[in-house]
């Protein structure tokens, strides 16, 4: 990743978060529906968790090096 400012960071920690949670509301309902494909389901679940890493990933960034 290159270098990004915190404000950069902050803005598409935002991002993710708003997909992140657009997609677990998708896949809410798709489960609910017994006609679901169970592959866009596997596909959209897998989006999620890429997503939940790459925002943890995000989150480390803004945390600052302490010297011990």
């Amino acid at each position: 990743m290159e270098t990004s400012s915190p404000q950069e960071i902050r803005t598409k920690l935002e991002q993710l978060r708003l997909e992140h949670r657009d997609l677990d509301i998708a896949i809410g309902r798709l489960a609910e529906d017994l006609r679901t494909n169970e592959l866009q389901l596997k596909r959209l679940k897998k989006r999620k968790l890429q997503l939940k890493d790459y925002i943890a990933k995000l989150e480390s960034l803004l945390i600052p090096d302490l010297d011990a």
